[in-house]
């Protein structure tokens, strides 16, 4: 199975070549790599076009879910890798995916994260992990999708296209599940499809934080569902330890593998970063 990946860029430079990086050494090589420009001012074109498989689209609609949409529609491969410009994937990651979709019951997958820029990974993982699978438990056939770790069948991404949402105010991640799910397509959660991201968003304010979380279950809602009471208690959780959190993200030097305080002293919120899950035309 011939698999694509599509990555959606909006002022991404200062992360997309460890992105692209991590690609570039799969054991298993993708078909292609579609990196789909949102309007970038920075240098995000110049950093995608230093690697020679990278297929660079443009999407002038700002907003993600429009980014999304232009880079599944053009993809070719049997299966649609999905992953932000943070993301750095395991070295086996597509292979993982051909190993997944080799079950033809499944249509959607979304794997397991770690944060590669906070200390004490391994720890981390683990409780992401458990977090994750309590809730794809509790939330049962309704499997949500994350957007920075997931894979999807074209012919699922076909066959929803012109039912999911594409306005803001909702995570169109989710919105992808809960359209497979109607389809009666399987969506699935698999630990061994592992990516590590950046936890910037912890440094908006807490104020944009909260917005950004609370759209995870307000998306189910906007849709009729009620599965979505599985994850308050995590949101919750991470809402009450925000400030730690955002406070050991400041100070962790991911380089030198240890706490600083001169990095905390001289780190610069990424301010007026757009929410993607917001912004619309």
């Amino acid at each position: 199975m011939n698999v694509s990946i599509v990555i959606p860029v909006y002022n991404e430079a200062a992360c997309l070549d460890a992105c692209l990086r991590a690609i570039a050494v799969q054991t298993v090589m993708p078909t292609e790599v579609i990196v789909v420009d949102n309007n970038s001012s920075d240098d995000t074109i110049a950093v995608a076009r230093r690697f020679p498989f990278v297929t660079i689209m443009r999407e002038k609609r700002q907003g993600v879910v429009h980014a999304r949409n232009r880079g599944f529609n053009a993809a070719r491969g049997d299966i649609i890798g999905r992953i932000d410009a943070d993301t750095v994937i395991a070295r086996d990651w597509v292979a993982q995916l051909q190993a997944i979709f080799a079950d033809t019951r499944i249509s959607a997958v979304s794997g397991a994260i770690t944060y590669h820029d906070l200390p004490w990974q391994d720890q981390v993982g683990r409780l992401e992990l458990y977090f994750r699978q309590r809730i794809a438990r509790g939330m049962g056939d309704n499997v949500f999708l994350q957007g920075a770790n997931m894979g999807l069948r074209r012919s699922a991404w076909r066959k929803t296209r012109s039912k999911v949402c594409d306005n803001g105010g909702l995570h169109e991640d989710f919105d992808l599940a809960i359209h497979v799910h109607r389809a009666n397509l399987k969506v699935v959660f698999n630990k061994n499809l592992q990516a590590t991201l950046s936890l910037r968003r912890f440094d908006s304010t807490m104020i944009d934080f909260w917005h950004y979380a609370w759209l995870s279950p307000k998306t189910y809602a906007l849709h009729g569902l009620h599965c979505q009471r599985h994850m308050y208690s995590v949101i919750w959780l991470v809402l009450w330890f925000y400030w730690p959190i955002k406070l050991i993200y400041r100070a962790y030097d991911p380089v030198t593998e240890r706490m600083s305080l001169t990095k905390f002293l001289t780190s610069t919120a990424e301010i007026g970063r757009v929410n993607p899950a917001t912004f619309v035309d």
